[in-house]
């Protein structure tokens, strides 16, 4: 087993060090160059967006967001940045922040082109869509699309469903001391995360993203406020801990003997798993959304991004290097466990359990989405699909029992092939993507709240929705407001379906 693992972690290494993160840097450089930076300009627009609101039975921007940030605001924020400074030094914080900043871009890209190309959902005013969608339907590739909702379904439905079940069990563990080690404790734990699972995901999408808008705030500020605290508690140390972020990033100083490759290895790749930023995944909770232009879903996706790298992943390496917990050869939930209890003490290790479960827990019904849609993209079977439920269901049993090790290394080769898939063709597709941004700042600087139709954009194909308004409807706005050229003939078209 441990000659396996070996060989996976040596294989992730050249791939993600030779193709990946090579790939993802010139991607995310191309998108803000060609975008003029929209994941900075237009950084107050996101919270604007926020206040949209969907027709009765949709799910609202801010829903799609709470669905995408269940799977995002996962343990990659807790263990994963824990490995990260334990394998790449302080420094691999630094290339996390500069892997959100040009991953908003790519995170607004495959967003807005999700929206463009979502398909209708099976209950009224629902939609699904995603990678496998644009795929598909722009790329005229569905062998391709069909590549990747495989990869996203093994990834994020099985894999790291049984990833974040065996951290609820390991952080419950580490609570409850050694009277928990037993298979049996284990296996009735998996049995009611199981349980919890099956009743959040037997309710379709709509009752996910009501689950998630409670979850994603209260799992968020406990988080946050704590984090605080121990930083207050260990402000002393602020000025070392930036010190070594900066420093370790390019060499200058190095903790727990990671060079300068190690970080930005460590950095890009544990970033890239908590944010999502060109993954791939993200999308299928954007194409969700009902809205009146597809920009308004990349906007917030990016938006989505920052939260999660700028904000608890930084309040994570903060929380470590302040208070300076010995770093273990294996990191992970129980470094940040240990710097929660030398500053708080022991009460905060088991307040960090309560966190852990609440991040996990709805990490695992986001990841359950992106699989279900991508399940429904393959095929519309419904027997399929309840037995894609069941064996999620299975999957966190068999993750709250099992060793993680070999998973997450293997998780990490399935996410960078979705990488690989889901960059290569939203490179080619993102001048659609641009050309949407241009329609929707031209619409801003009238004033107008913009909404898209697919007439707006000429030469469009495969786009299943964004309708026009009605020939008689159009004719009259066209007659009384100057033209087929003047944006506000479109204002009166309906909402993003």
């Amino acid at each position: 087993m441990e000659t396996l693992d070996s060989l996976v972690v040596d294989i992730n290494d050249a791939f993600w060090t030779y193709l990946l993160i090579p790939l993802v840097a010139i991607a995310g450089l191309w998108f803000t160059f060609r975008s003029r930076a929209v994941q900075l300009r237009l950084i107050p627009e996101m919270f604007r967006v926020f206040k949209d609101k969907p027709t009765e039975g949709g799910v609202s921007p801010f829903g799609a967001f709470t669905i995408s940030a269940a799977a995002r605001i996962g343990t990659g924020n807790i263990a994963g940045v824990a490995t990260a400074i334990t394998l790449g030094g302080a420094g691999a914080v630094f290339w996390m922040w500069m892997m959100a900043l040009i991953g908003g871009a790519s995170s607004f890209v495959e967003s807005v082109l999700a929206q463009l190309y979502k398909a209708r959902g099976k209950e009224p005013g629902t939609f699904r869509g995603g990678p496998a969608y644009y795929m598909e339907r722009a790329l005229g590739k569905r062998w391709l699309g069909v590549l990747f909702a495989v990869l996203i379904t093994v990834t994020f439905g099985f894999v790291l469903t049984a990833v974040q079940s065996n951290t609820i069990t390991v952080a419950t563990q580490g609570s409850l001391g050694d009277g928990s080690d037993s298979h049996w404790f284990t296996f009735g734990l998996g049995v009611v995360l199981a349980v919890l699972l099956a009743l959040s995901v037997f309710y379709g999408v709509k009752r996910i993203a009501k689950v998630t808008q409670i979850f994603i705030p209260v799992m968020v500020g406990f988080y946050l406020l704590i984090g605080m605290v121990i930083v207050v508690i260990n402000v002393g140390q602020i000025p070392a801990m930036l010190a070594d972020i900066v420093g370790g990033a390019f060499g200058v100083r190095e903790v727990a003997g990671g060079a300068v490759g190690t970080a930005i290895l460590q950095g890009v790749r544990r970033g890239m798993f908590s944010n999502e930023a060109g993954m791939g995944s993200a999308p299928n909770a954007a194409a969700a959304a009902e809205t009146t232009h597809p920009v308004k879903q990349g906007l917030v996706q990016t938006l989505g991004v920052y939260v999660d790298t700028w904000i608890v992943c930084s309040m994570t390496a903060f929380i470590i290097l302040s208070a300076n917990p010995t770093l273990g050869e294996r990191g992970g939930a129980d470094v940040t466990q240990t710097a929660f209890s030398d500053s708080l003490g022991a009460w905060a290790g088991h307040a960090l359990t309560v966190v852990v479960f609440m991040v996990a827990f709805s990490s695992m019904i986001g990841n359950y989405y992106y699989g279900e849609s991508n399940i429904e993209f393959m095929t519309g079977s419904r027997t399929v699909m309840t037995g894609y439920r069941v064996v999620v269901v299975v999957c966190t049993v068999l993750g709250a029992m099992g060793s993680v090790s070999l998973v997450w290394n293997l998780a990490d080769i399935t996410m960078g092939s979705m990488v690989l898939v889901n960059l290569l063709a939203i490179l080619p597709l993102s001048a659609i993507a641009f050309r949407l941004l241009d329609d929707y700042t031209a619409q801003r600087r009238l004033g107008l709240d913009p909404v898209f139709t697919r007439d707006r954009i000429p030469g469009l194909t495969g786009v299943e929705c964004w309708e026009p308004a009605e020939a008689g409807a159009a004719e009259g706005s066209r007659d009384s407001r100057g033209g087929d050229d003047d944006p506000l003939a479109k204002e009166s078209a309906p909402t993003g379906g």
